[in-house]
């Protein structure tokens, strides 16, 4: 098949949450394993959970996390082209607008409506080139392709579809109920050159015993024509991240485990990296919006913000900052990961107008300035020179990203923090002050030493999580179907 142009598998949902991007991930190591070179794609992504990839000319850049998993259970390397637009949320009505890995300015501020065709210019070309270049192309949907009041300027799903020919699969979630009639819908909603892409519908998150769903398949075959090819069980520990939402915005793991509590403001980013916490049995992991929550926890981790200043400003109004000083002047561990770094300083600086000014919880003699461009790499980490209660992370090698407007130095009036975390560039990326660590590297939970020295066990390898989906898709789709979507 490398000779010819690819063949496209798309996963469409009846709704966001629906599991399409699970399910795309599945996919995309099911059809690896069959020898097949296998590449995912979305045309858009609306997310704060990026990562740093290769981007055009040699420059870094950033696509959505459920690509960049995608692409590593396709076994390739994830790249720009992989989700060519990714809009990043700062406010309820603005998104930053990354095109091809980098921010464009001027269709961030453009009116939505008016932009969709602007984007679709330059997502349409990836798209092909993907194509050209693999075998099977996997392909994620965003929200509903049903939404009639986005139809005509909706890119992502059935104009995506209609461009690669794409055998399309529709997910819903059961679990949520509703589930025949979310199918239906969506179908009906369709144009009838669209519905006619609709090769499959999958019910996810079944619990129960799948024959007393009869005769609700049948009957919703008579209606639209379209089979039922897979009831998926609910699987709540398949081990890759949630790409909405913070997981099941609950707790995870033990009551009597290491207590972890995440602080899960408005506007956190990058919470896909905390997925490894949640495949530690010995773990209590919680999410954590107001000051009880903080309440015998052991960690308080500060997260990644797309809004920093304004997340800063909501933290301060749950009273949780009085919390955080408390927690950290008992001796106990608070970690602050890229913006969350910039929270524990003493100030944020913004000459820019770009997140803010405001005081920082001065748990760090640091202060924080934005500047117009983002840094965005890969870094190889060195940590040095950590004390109690971090000293077992001392002298410890990983890897890790960064994705950030904020320079971070020394308050110059201040006793100095020890600088903690070094990039093999040389430059200091973290910083400690007794129990208080910072850094700017997202991605440390990913590092098996890490884990190890943090919490004396390892999650397991995304390898194994990805092979763990490709074999879940294997055992609960109708023989032939995955193969068969290959066909024309």
């Amino acid at each position: 098949m490398s000779n010819t142009r690819a063949k496209a598998v798309m996963v469409l949902g009846t709704t966001s949450g629906a599991g399409k991007s699970w399910l795309a991930t599945a996919l995309c190591r099911w059809y690896a394993r069959q020898g097949l070179k296998v590449a995912p794609f979305k045309a858009q992504n609306m997310s704060n959970n990026a990562r740093v990839v290769p981007g055009l000319n040699g420059a870094m850049g950033e696509i959505g996390s459920a690509q960049y998993f995608q692409a590593l259970a396709a076994r390739c390397t994830p790249e720009v082209r992989m989700n060519p637009v990714l809009l990043k949320p700062e406010r309820d009505t603005a998104s930053q607008v990354v095109v091809l890995g980098e921010v464009d300015e001027a269709l961030s501020r453009a009116p939505w409506r008016e932009r969709s065709e602007l984007l679709w210019q330059r997502a349409r070309p990836a798209l092909h080139e993907l194509m050209a270049e693999h075998d099977v192309l996997v392909i994620e949907g965003a929200g509903s392709p049903a939404e009639i009041n986005l139809h005509s300027s909706d890119y992502v799903n059935m104009r995506t579809a209609l461009e690669a020919q794409a055998a399309c699969l529709l997910v819903t979630d059961i679990d949520r109920g509703g589930a025949f009639a979310h199918l239906y819908g969506t179908h009906q909603l369709l144009p009838a050159h669209e519905r006619a892409l609709i090769r499959g519908y999958v019910l996810n998150r079944f619990r129960g015993d799948a024959s007393l769903l009869a005769p609700g398949p049948e009957q919703l075959q008579q209606l639209t024509g379209v089979p039922t090819v897979a009831v998926l069980p609910m699987w709540r520990g398949h081990g890759l991240p949630e790409e909405d939402g913070v997981f099941d915005d609950g707790v995870s793991g033990s009551s009597r485990g290491l207590k972890v509590a995440i602080v899960a403001y408005p506007r956190l980013s990058n919470l896909d990296e905390f997925q490894p916490l949640r495949s530690l049995p010995h773990v209590r992991l919680s999410w954590v919006r107001e000051p009880a929550g903080l309440e015998g926890v052991d960690l308080i981790i500060l997260p990644g913000s797309k809004a920093v200043a304004a997340d800063l400003a909501w933290l301060r109004a749950q009273k949780l900052d009085q919390a955080i000083a408390l927690h950290a002047a008992a001796g106990k561990q608070v970690l602050g990961i890229c913006g969350g770094l910039q929270m524990l300083g003493e100030s944020l600086l913004d000459p820019h107008g770009l997140d803010g000014n405001a005081p920082g919880l001065g748990l760090l003699p640091l202060v924080t300035q934005f500047e117009r461009d983002k840094l965005l790499r890969p870094a190889q980490l060195r940590f040095a020179g950590l004390q109690a209660p971090w000293a077992g992370l001392d002298g410890l090698q990983a890897r890790g990203y960064e994705i950030h407007h904020g320079r971070t130095v020394q308050h110059p009036s201040l006793a100095a923090a020890t600088p903690a975390v070094v990039s093999d560039s040389g430059e200091v990326v973290g910083w400690q002050a007794g129990p208080v660590l910072g850094c700017y590297a997202h991605g440390l939970f990913e590092d098996g030493a890490v884990m190890q020295a943090l919490f004396g066990a390892q999650a397991p390898s995304l390898d194994g999580v990805f092979d763990g989906l490709a074999d879940y898709v294997g055992q609960h789709f109708a023989p032939g179907v995955l193969a068969g979507l290959l066909n024309e």
